[in-house]
């Protein structure tokens, strides 16, 4: 959320950056070689016969290099102040270099290189824990270096809070009409609670959506936690269209009750005027009295995905999952009855069930609510 004015810039980027790694990923490919010619040009090493090295341990480095560019592991055979031979670790491949002392002088030649490495890239993460090429970080070494990089590109968590009040007062300023407030608590001034409705979602609920608001929440799993919550209405095309959303410290009854009052003042007296207003939700305890507390007259019925869901899970049934949903659909109270009976008759479980999850609020037969509603 603290990101998003800075997503469409991040895009760009990321873009800008992918032809730059293709370019030059196309300009240093490796092209195999036969041991005919003997020659592997590898950005800026080159290994061919003939090749000069002051000592070992260039030597060394230089087919350690190219070991980690071609995703593949070097086995040493031997190795001395004179010569020094390795070969492809993976059994039957035919890459193999020897390296000796360049006769009257001090230098090392390479004076035999064979074939191309047979190694796929699928090995690239054993060959970054071995030893040559010297990666021993721990996971969290590896999770702190990705977090770093992100705080690169688009700032840490903690400078994002504290843009909250701006980004809060550029979105009023640049879209007059949509609501944007930040809450803040404590000594410390911190972090609390987020609300943001643009002013063309609200337009387009109350001028071009069916009377239908769903709620749900999502929980974050970021350095610091909290919870997202949301309204959303439904469009001509029997698309979600969202409406509202917002973040909190933490899911609970006051959060709820908070979340519904701003919904509330969004709509304001557009709510006595249109159709009667139907709420679907998991129908949580803060939901319900958020919901009774702002919207007494609305119809709060359950989520249908929750709530066949739930009956999924419970009873792990396919034939009672069946005819759950002929249930939900039934047009006549005698007909959800009937289906009912056969559930029963199946699992006595069903009827303990029934008890929790009132049919009033959820089957088409008795829901009182906006009859394109259930659907969703």
């Amino acid at each position: 959320m603290m990101q998003m004015a800075e997503q469409a810039l991040s895009t760009v980027s990321n873009a800008n950056a992918d032809v730059a790694l293709a370019s030059h990923m196309a300009e240093n490919a490796y092209s195999p070689v036969s041991s005919m010619n003997a020659a592997v040009s590898l950005a800026s090493h080159t290994l061919s016969i003939g090749q000069e090295f002051p000592d070992v341990d260039t030597c060394r480095r230089t087919l350690k290099d190219i070991a980690i560019a071609l995703h593949f592991e070097i086995r040493i055979v031997k190795s001395d102040r004179s010569r020094f031979i390795a070969k492809c670790s993976k059994e039957g491949c035919p890459w193999r270099v020897h390296v000796a002392n360049a006769p009257e002088s001090p230098l090392l030649l390479l004076e035999h290189f064979m074939g191309n490495t047979l190694v796929k890239g699928s090995r690239i993460f054993t060959i970054s824990r071995h030893p040559w090429v010297g990666l021993h970080g721990l996971w969290k070494h590896a999770w702190r270096g990705k977090e770093r990089s992100m705080a690169a590109l688009h700032g840490t968590y903690e400078e994002g809070f504290k843009l909250l009040p701006a980004y809060c007062e550029q979105i009023r300023k640049t879209n007059p009409g949509s609501i944007a407030s930040v809450v803040a608590t404590g000594q410390d001034n911190s972090f609390q609670r987020l609300f943001v409705s643009y002013r063309a979602a609200i337009y387009g609920f109350i001028n071009a959506c069916r009377p239908l608001l769903e709620l749900d929440r999502v929980h974050l799993k970021g350095k610091y936690l909290g919870t997202v919550f949301c309204a959303a209405a439904v469009d001509a095309d029997d698309a979600l269209f969202p409406l509202a959303i917002a973040i909190v410290d933490v899911e609970s009854d006051e959060n709820w009750m908070w979340f519904m009052s701003e919904l509330r003042k969004l709509l304001g007296v557009n709510t006595d005027s249109m159709p009667r207003l139907t709420i679907l939700s998991e129908r949580t305890l803060g939901m319900v009295d958020a919901v009774e507390t702002h919207f007494p007259n609305a119809c709060h019925g359950f989520c249908l995905r929750y709530i066949s869901e739930n009956f999924r899970d419970t009873f792990k049934n396919s034939k009672l999952v069946n005819i759950f949903w002929n249930a939900v659909y039934a047009l006549t109270t005698a007909e959800f009855e009937s289906k009912i009976s056969e559930m029963v008759q199946i699992s006595q479980d069903v009827l303990p069930w029934l008890h929790h999850f009132n049919p009033q609020l959820w089957a088409v037969a008795y829901f009182e609510g906006s009859g394109m509603a259930i659907s969703h």
